[in-house]
């Protein structure tokens, strides 16, 4: 059975390129031709494509929003971004929105055939450059995730010694404002470093205020 595919682009000299290529795969069917994301709802709709090859910069909506609605309405259909943008503010919401394909414009012919194929199947194919952004966001996640976590696991009291760090307050200081001894606030201070992960009160201080900690 071939694979039925829907191609969205505003540029009519690209649609007519991958038509008479495309066409040219035995397995491969273009059933359709959209030149802005709103066609390509309605059209989806109508021609029931299980691949759609979509462009991202086009007028009335762009290819972000049109994956969203698509996956939203038709969840079993597969997207394909087919673009000239590597860069992140393109990659990551094209990939969040939906799309399980993402590939420049200068793409081998036959890769995109391969793309394609495997879109069909649910498997994700991506640019290196596409893949190197989805890295560099799920290590920026995890470390932010990392981060949190070892926030939450500081006690409260820690959580007021560090406040009080934030202030320039030294132990002897803070001993008098918490009502604890000068040994207990030590404690609290080594602990906090250890949790955090730091070495010493000023990057203690650094770290609450990057993390706007006690911002109101």
């Amino acid at each position: 059975m071939k694979i039925k595919v829907l191609l969205v682009d505003d540029h009519l000299v690209v649609l007519r390129g991958l038509r008479f290529f495309l066409n040219t795969q035995p397995d491969i069917d273009i059933i359709g031709e959209a030149e802005n994301g709103q066609e390509a709802l309605r059209l989806a709709g109508e021609l029931q494509p299980d691949v759609i090859l979509m462009d991202l910069m086009m007028p009335e909506m762009d290819g972000v929003e049109a994956t969203k609605r698509l996956k939203e309405k038709h969840p079993d259909m597969k997207v394909v971004v087919l673009t000239s943008y590597s860069d992140q503010d393109h990659v990551i919401p094209a990939l969040q929105a939906g799309a399980v394909g993402y590939q420049l414009k200068d793409i081998e012919p036959d890769e995109l055939v391969k793309t394609i194929r495997m879109a069909k199947e649910g498997q994700q194919q991506l640019h290196p450059k596409a893949t190197s952004l989805l890295l560099t966001q799920m290590t920026g996640e995890k470390e932010k995730q990392s981060e949190s976590n070892s926030v939450f696991k500081l006690t409260k009291r820690e959580k007021e010694v560090l406040y009080q760090i934030t202030l320039g307050k030294s132990n002897k200081e803070i001993s008098a404002d918490l009502y604890i001894t000068e040994k207990t606030v030590k404690t609290h201070v080594s602990s906090i470093l250890s949790k955090l992960g730091l070495h010493d009160r000023t990057q203690a201080a650094i770290y609450a205020m990057k993390n706007n900690m006690f911002q109101s």
